[in-house]
């Protein structure tokens, strides 16, 4: 990829997140999704990874995802589109791991996050978020192991890279990369991002740009 390729495609992804963004579905099951129009890209995590936070900052808005500061607050499937024609929807997952509820509520967003995985056929590519101060915990790995065995693509973003110096940010990145080469369906390069200062969000918005004209 040249890098005249990397900005045409940074300067697209700018103005598809500079469209107007809305909120236009939520699904509390399986049976209560959406028809399939548009692709669809996925953001999973942990509870507490700042998956609200990136989808605002991504869309330049601060509050199309609602964000909380209590865990596991996401409890449904939420579908937000993009500007009319673009062909994109973004779905903010229901986090995984700690949740302040019921086991049995947290095992039943589970089990709705892993059939939606493995039943979507407009489902391009799942951004699984990673914490870049911690690097991928066990509960990750249960998902990573769940999109390989699906037909869906992943690639891990890590957040909250600001809260991190840069040579322990450079270690959990690799270690990151490592963990990474053992999941088949895994995409290659990681993307580094925060919702606070903007950092990684144009090449985040580039690659959904790139997959669109793939999927074109």
């Amino acid at each position: 990829m040249t890098a005249e390729t990397d900005a045409k495609l940074i300067e697209e992804g700018r103005k598809l997140f500079a469209g107007e963004w809305k909120f236009v579905w939520a699904s509390p099951s399986i049976e209560t999704l959406p028809p399939m129009a548009s692709m669809e890209v996925a953001f999973a995590g942990r509870s507490n990874v700042g998956k609200s936070s990136l989808i605002n900052a991504l869309t330049g808005r601060n509050a199309l995802a609602r964000t909380s500061h209590t865990p596991g607050r996401t409890q449904e499937l939420i579908f937000f589109e993009g500007p009319d024609k673009s062909g994109l929807r973004l779905v903010d997952m229901p986090g995984y791991g700690y949740a302040s509820a019921p086991k049995t509520k947290v095992a039943s967003w589970t089990k709705l996050i892993h059939q939606f995985l493995l039943g979507r056929a407009t489902l391009a590519r799942v951004y699984v978020l990673i914490d870049a101060r911690h690097g991928i915990k066990d509960v990750d790995q249960d998902v990573l192991k769940t999109l390989d065995k699906s037909a869906v693509s992943y690639q891990v973003v890590l957040t909250k890279a600001d809260q991190v110096k840069p040579l322990e940010l450079e270690k959990h990145i690799s270690e990151t990369m490592a963990a990474l080469a053992k999941h088949p369906a895994a995409f290659p390069e990681v993307l580094v991002t925060s919702s606070r200062s903007g950092a990684g969000m144009p090449e985040l918005r580039a690659a959904m740009v790139r997959l669109l004209g793939e999927r074109a």
